[in-house]
């Protein structure tokens, strides 16, 4: 019985590694994710702004509308492009490499050399109302001359001096053109904040410069201590494990899951499978073709983690992983594979065609897509009652256990202990319930079945 099933499973692992859709699709996962990484900077960044126009400050003190001129010109503007131009590319050089950083300076070079033209013009008073209907009417042409108004601040006499003792006195007004940059409003917004805040302190006797220095504390990266030594901690490492470990599981089980529902449909479908179950029986060829996708996704996790452990020693990075993970990893697939295996075999036999597995799969599909959902709450609180109840319910909690055990707060041992006991379960009673369906429903054809009918089937098997 046994060389039967294992001739079955090595049947259906080279049929499904050796084909080329299969070595195209391993190949090309890899390749996008680099692709990725490598264009998504050009293709979410935003085009530089390029506003040129007017905006009045209405001031009686005068001691604003100099500071916001000040902060709005095209040489501060360049200052703070490039400042965030180096940050950008410190973070990308120490998460992803010297690739992405140089695709991501070249985009932000161009948002550099591109600023808005902005002309601040101070008024003491005004009409207010004549004031903004200069915002409602059409900007001018470009060959007239004139420029545009763009905003108009309006600045409170009670913003500058407190009264009594206040801390903080009035605010502002901003008046701005219709659909108006968001970028350009943020500007303009931080350029009122800013400048009131140091005018308030310059007339209040204060250096806003030595206050500014003196209130500036610099952020210290923390460093992990191991047995090995220290490492610096990377954030953007601890955010994206959680999701690194949900996509290997997915797509190692789903992939060779697929596939075992695919080649179980075309069998059926061409009547091959009535010459297999005359030399092996239905739970024989069942579980050869269980095993043999079971490898192919194993494959799969090995490489993807293979990729991924590569990656991380190449950026100096692989002290941050713990490698029981990967224990877990795949502990926690087998499991998973095992479950959702049963159903997608259960459904392959059912049914004749494609197009009648789709109504069976939508539930299965529904329920794994529930920790996907909820992947953020339980990756940030992987110690809340929603998570830790999650755990210890099949097929989900393979899922969530192991997005538990890979955030910053994991899990106590016995939790993850007694969820791969619990899972195996599951997994048992799905393994029973396919086997029963796949007994039953592989010779029927005709009218497609429904979930009630899949259990009649498993009541009715001995």
């Amino acid at each position: 019985m046994m060389k039967k099933i294992l001739v079955v499973a090595k049947r259906e692992f080279l049929a499904t590694v050796t084909a080329k859709g299969f070595l195209f699709g391993i190949l090309l996962t890899p390749a996008i994710v680099f692709m990725v990484m490598l264009f998504l900077p050009r293709l979410v960044s935003r085009t530089p702004l390029r506003t040129i126009g007017e905006i009045a400050v209405l001031d009686s003190s005068g001691e604003v509308a100099p500071g916001i001129r000040d902060w709005l010109s095209p040489e501060k503007f360049t200052e703070r492009r490039e400042a965030e131009q180096r940050q950008l590319r410190e973070l990308t050089t120490a998460v992803a490499g010297a690739t992405v950083e140089a695709a991501i300076g070249t985009v932000t070079r161009s948002a550099v050399e591109e600023v808005p033209r902005i002309t601040v013009t101070a008024m003491p008073s005004a009409d207010i109302e004549k004031e903004k209907d200069l915002l409602r009417f059409p900007p001018p042409k470009p060959e007239s001359g004139k420029i545009a108004r763009l905003a108009l601040i309006v600045i409170h006499d009670e913003s500058l001096r407190p009264a009594g003792d206040e801390v903080s006195g009035g605010s502002y007004d901003l008046f701005i053109r219709n659909k108006l940059d968001d970028r350009l409003i943020n500007e303009i917004q931080t350029a009122v904040v800013r400048v009131l805040g140091t005018t308030r302190l310059r007339l209040a006797g204060f250096d806003p410069e030595r206050v500014g220095s003196l209130a500036q504390v610099e952020r210290s990266q923390p460093h992990v201590v191991t047995s090995e030594g220290e490492q610096k901690s990377s954030q953007a490492f601890n955010a994206i494990l959680p999701v690194v470990f949900m996509i290997l599981l997915f797509l190692s089980v789903f992939t060779s899951a697929s596939s075992l529902m695919t080649t179980t449909i075309e069998e059926k479908s061409n009547r091959v499978v009535e010459l297999l179950l005359s030399t092996v029986t239905a739970m024989e060829l069942m579980t050869g073709k269980i095993l043999g996708q079971m490898s192919v996704g194993l494959l799969i996790l090995v490489l993807y983690t293979g990729f991924g452990i590569a990656a991380l020693t190449t950026f100096a990075l692989s002290g941050l992983l713990d490698f029981l993970l990967l224990v877990y990893l795949v502990v926690f697939f087998i499991v998973l594979y095992m479950t959702i295996a049963s159903l997608m075999a259960a459904i392959g036999a059912a049914v004749s065609d494609f197009r009648d597995a789709q109504s069976l799969m939508m539930p299965v599909t529904l329920i794994v897509m529930l920790p996907w959902i909820l992947m953020v709450p339980i990756s940030t609180q992987p110690n809340s009652m929603m998570a830790t109840i999650l755990s210890f319910v099949p097929p989900i909690g393979n899922f969530v256990m192991m997005l538990r055990l890979s955030a910053n707060t994991p899990p106590p041992v016995w939790q993850a202990i007694m969820a791969i006991l619990i899972n195996a379960a599951g997994a048992y009673y799905a393994l029973r319930f396919a086997a029963k369906v796949f007994r039953v429903g592989l010779l029927m054809f005709g009218k497609p079945p429904t979930f009630g009918t899949l259990i009649r089937w498993a009541k009715m098997s001995n």
